[in-house]
């Protein structure tokens, strides 16, 4: 397997991307990360994913993320919608990428599924999304916060992102902006007719599954569930039993 890192340029701003190579006859996989992620911080994940598919795989990192160029503009609690509407699209005409499976997590995956309410996709697996804002998730962003103010989450996000505090603080405060108790994905679900896995640790502390529930009982397309044991992370958990039910779930797709 190959990987080819290069830069992508989305409205003349710098995006890191990685490809493995993999079958050009199906439809490559995405990978958005979560709110905190980049490139490097899917780990091993990627290389398993591609191993069990077979597929062409896209990572990137968003602006302010990994080797990204910052945001070109400060974040609001609209930067799901921008996201999935601007920069996506634009990003995936770039690298040639025609409806992509997107496989998401956590913001990565709010923004799959806004992306796929509007946009031809071949699927959408969305790991631990949010489509509502939950009390826990508040609790656990500002105890993250206390962390990285005391200095060892900031020292740890250097090793990954060129610009810690961007990619910590375009996270933070968003999701603790008063204005984004409002956020609600749920008429986007709505409209979403592609197939799509879920999939969450059960002792997730940054949402319950209730999310999920929120998600099943709104999209028109098939839909499949896999909850595992453990938090956040469900593809860096519980690795095998992941990589195994998403290479079912798109051994099914074009």
């Amino acid at each position: 397997m190959t990987d080819h890192r290069e830069d992508v340029t989305v409205d003349g701003h710098r995006i890191e991307v990685v490809r493995l190579d993999g079958d050009t006859r199906r439809a490559a996989l995405v990978l958005l990360h979560e709110g905190l992620g980049s490139v490097g911080l899917w780990r091993g994940f990627p290389a398993s994913l591609q191993a069990a598919t077979g597929r062409r795989l896209i990572i990137y990192s968003r602006f302010g993320h990994g080797r990204s160029a910052p945001p070109p503009q400060p974040r609001t609690p609209a930067f799901f919608g921008e996201e999935a509407h601007n920069v996506l699209p634009k990003l995936l005409a770039e690298c040639g990428v025609e409806r992509p499976i997107l496989i998401g997590h956590s913001d990565g995956g709010s923004i799959a599924l806004v992306h796929a309410a509007a946009h031809a996709v071949g699927g959408i697996v969305l790991i631990a999304p949010h489509v509502v804002v939950e009390d826990m998730t508040i609790t656990a962003i500002e105890e993250v916060r206390d962390v990285f103010r005391g200095g060892r989450l900031r020292e740890r996000m250097t090793r990954h992102h060129d610009d810690p505090d961007a990619a910590f603080w375009g996270w933070c405060d968003v999701w603790l902006d008063p204005a984004f108790r409002a956020f609600n994905l749920q008429a986007d679900a709505e409209n979403v007719s592609a197939p799509t896995l879920l999939i969450q640790g059960a002792e997730d502390p940054y949402g319950t599954l209730d999310q999920l529930d929120r998600i099943q009982s709104r999209v028109r397309g098939p839909v499949e569930r896999l909850v595992v044991p453990g938090g956040h992370s469900p593809h860096l958990e519980q690795p095998a039993a992941v990589v195994e039910r998403i290479a079912a779930f798109t051994a099914e797709l074009a």
